[in-house]
């Protein structure tokens, strides 16, 4: 049995720092779908993929499962891609955190019929039995990926499967009962495994001129924030059957563009990065936990181009002020860990640790500041800087939280301004 809170800040991950491999494979709006496993290579690349993590200390990544792929229907799996990644997590020996649901679904499967949830649920069991099976645990799981901004994408927004205009609220409700279902089913397999529930953070303003919109703006932000992590906990929708073990770890998505100007029109304006109006990310952080006390990591987060140093730079001085301040934050996931094609433009995003030479060869390339960053905030840490396969369980072990405290609370004294003497 899950426990309900995690006030003992028991450790979870063998590494506080994560990696994440983008692997979206959503029906786009030009009815084309997009595999983005393939797009950026790393079906090719996996094992240089996964030993370049390690290489870099990183022991825990946030790889897919990709339902249109596996799922042959009527009950039938082809688990030929799972297992070259489970295999080589395996001989490399890191974690996993299996993603079930990357905003792709079988080309037959509507999200909002009850047959594509019973499908979901058996299919879930299904990776579940076969993991578990082929792989010693713990075993981490994210049924479904980004359920809030999942279901704004694929109904209003239009710009994936199901295209289900008008219908955003009850794909959202669809979605998180079929996550809510389908991590009750994982666990008829394991019952210790345990489920990383992802979304992005928001926070949203009215126009400095529209002071009336506030309100406004801030049930948006309560919207985005907390409907599906509060349904999947059962706080709201409680017939759905979420719990607090349902829940379980908390994943918040933190991006630049999280913190948005709301317009009376609905139209969202990034807030600049010295807008006095932005919120510091420990504040949010401290929101999330104080709402539902569950274990948290930062599920996934980069900077762009030139400012993904300094992005990791906040990122870590903003999450160590958390810590200090009694959040349970047990990781941060550097996501992507290769870089991505732009969804619209196709060009690479410059956002990963590893940018990619072209859409050939897929040559990975390293960002020296960001990985020279990284280097900084594991030495810290006392985290590794290489995590050898053969030993560094023994080595290491699981991240203690109380640990992680004991070195935030240290940088927070040296970092502390000095009191003048004089005065």
């Amino acid at each position: 049995m899950l426990e309900t809170a995690s006030s003992s800040g028991a450790a979870i991950f063998p590494t506080f720092f994560m990696a994440g491999f983008e692997c979206s494979t959503f029906v786009w709006k030009d009815g084309q779908r997009k595999d983005y496993v393939v797009a950026t290579g790393h079906d090719r690349h996996l094992k240089r993929d996964l030993a370049a993590a390690m290489d870099l200390g990183i022991g825990v990544v946030r790889e897919a499962v990709r339902w249109p792929s596996v799922d042959l229907g009527g009950g039938r799996y082809d688990w030929f891609t799972v297992k070259a990644v489970q295999d080589s997590a395996t001989e490399r020996k890191i974690t996993p955190i299996w993603d079930l649901c990357h905003y792709g679904f079988p080309d037959d499967c509507d999200p909002l019929t009850d047959d594509c949830r019973k499908r979901f649920v058996d299919y879930c069991r299904a990776v579940a039995q076969f993991v578990t099976s082929s792989a010693d645990g713990p075993y981490f799981f994210t049924p479904i990926n980004e359920i809030t901004f999942f279901s704004a994408a694929a109904s209003d927004l239009g710009w994936m499967y199901p295209f289900a205009k008008g219908r955003e609220a009850e794909l959202k409700r669809a979605l998180c009962r079929m996550s809510i279902e389908g991590a009750k089913a994982i666990r008829e397999v394991d019952a210790g495994a345990r489920m990383v529930h992802v979304d992005p953070m928001i926070q949203a303003v009215p126009p400095a001129d529209r002071p009336d919109l506030a309100d406004e703006a801030e049930q948006e932000e309560r919207r985005e924030d907390f409907e599906a992590f509060d349904i999947l906990s059962g706080r709201c929708l409680p017939e759905l059957g979420g719990s607090p073990e349902i829940l379980d770890i908390i994943g918040v998505n933190v991006y630049h563009y999280s913190q948005v100007q709301l317009g009376a029109d609905k139209k969202r304006e990034i807030l600049g990065p010295h807008d006095p109006r932005r919120k510091p990310l420990s504040e949010l952080l401290q929101m999330m936990w104080s709402r539902y006390q569950r274990p948290m990591i930062i599920g996934e987060t980069s900077g762009y181009q030139d400012n993904r140093a300094d992005w990791l730079r906040m990122t870590m001085e903003e999450s160590f002020r958390a810590i200090n301040a009694g959040v349970e934050l047990h990781g941060v996931c550097l996501y992507p860990f290769v870089d991505v094609p732009d969804w619209w433009s196709q060009e690479w995003a410059k956002i990963g640790i590893y940018d990619v030479a072209d859409k050939s060869s897929f040559e990975r390339v390293p960002c020296a500041p960001y990985i020279e960053e990284l280097r900084h905030w594991q030495k810290r840490l006392d985290q590794p800087g290489k995590v050898d396969p053969e030993g560094y369980a023994q080595r290491w072990g699981r991240v203690e939280l109380d640990e992680v405290r004991k070195y935030a609370s240290e940088w927070a004294a040296e970092t502390r301004p000095r009191e003048n003497v004089d005065a």
